[in-house]
């Protein structure tokens, strides 16, 4: 009885010993691949700047994106802004009003669109519209050989597609921040005339009488590097997407779910860097 005792306890040792060594091989399996991956993206991304300021210089396509990623996302990153603006109103009046503070209702609203709700959510609604459409558009382009079909023709594909997208997200995401962050104000606006009644001059004179030069500008600033976080993962996730129609949706989600990651680390970090600076 004890020798079969033992001998089950030996067994059990052994298995919970390959369990162990299972998991430890998936974790560092998991590892090499998400420090190549990294190291991957580091050549690409020294690849872009390399192509950036080599001639010649893809100034019509260029135009062309920038028109494709500003002038097509105005409709979405307009109405996005102005019902932003209108909530973020409404919601906060009734607490305001309770502390007797309703008066400084549009100088908190000026400060929290400028400073962070306006570049955060247009930078993550730019990235799910414009950079699973650049994930989507360049895992296509691959599946049908046409990267391929530039290389043999004697083109510079990765300055073509690439370095022009990407430029044109950096140029145009800032745009769009500017222009949600007015009509935010617009919303914000017609939300304090819901239940008062707030002249137009009297509310944006509180609007700007609350932002500062310190507020204005290094949103500004983090929005240039939310537009290139955006374009170029979107590329990268496109131009080394797998070959198959699966490619494409995968290509498309891993963009979107990246860069909206990318944004928030990149959104901690420039408050901190803010702070101190300003501090």
């Amino acid at each position: 009885m004890s020798e079969q005792t033992n001998t089950g306890t030996v067994e059990q040792k052994k298995a919970d010993t390959t369990t162990e060594v299972k998991e430890s091989v998936k974790i560092t399996a998991g590892l090499s691949k998400f420090f190549e991956q990294v190291a991957d993206f580091s050549i690409f991304m020294g690849r872009y700047f390399r192509e950036l300021i080599r001639p010649p210089y893809e100034i019509n396509e260029i135009l062309k994106q920038c028109y494709l990623v500003g002038y097509k996302s105005l409709g979405l990153v307009g109405i996005t802004g102005f019902i932003m603006g209108l909530v973020l109103t409404l919601q906060s009046q009734p607490t305001l009003a309770e502390f007797g503070a309703e008066a400084w209702l549009p100088n908190m609203v000026a400060v929290s669109i400028v400073r962070e709700i306006g570049p955060v959510i247009t930078a993550l609604i730019c990235a799910g519209k414009v950079g699973s459409g650049i994930g989507a558009e360049l895992a296509s382009m691959k599946v049908t050989e046409q990267i391929d079909a530039m290389e043999v023709s004697g083109t510079n594909p990765f300055k073509y597609i690439v370095v022009s997208r990407v430029i044109a997200t950096t140029l145009m995401i800032p745009v769009l921040v500017v222009l949600s962050n007015a009509l935010a104000f617009i919303g914000a606006y017609i939300g304090v005339n819901i239940t008062s009644d707030v002249s137009f001059p009297l509310f944006f004179a509180k609007v700007f009488e609350a932002l500062k030069f310190s507020d204005v500008l290094p949103a500004f600033i983090k929005t240039f590097f939310f537009g290139f976080a955006i374009g170029i993962i979107s590329c990268y996730k496109g131009y080394n997407s797998n070959k198959g129609t699966e490619g494409v949706g995968l290509a498309a989600n891993a963009a979107v779910v990246t860069a909206s990651l990318i944004i928030f680390i990149l959104d901690m970090l420039a408050v901190q860097v803010t702070n101190t600076i300003l501090n």
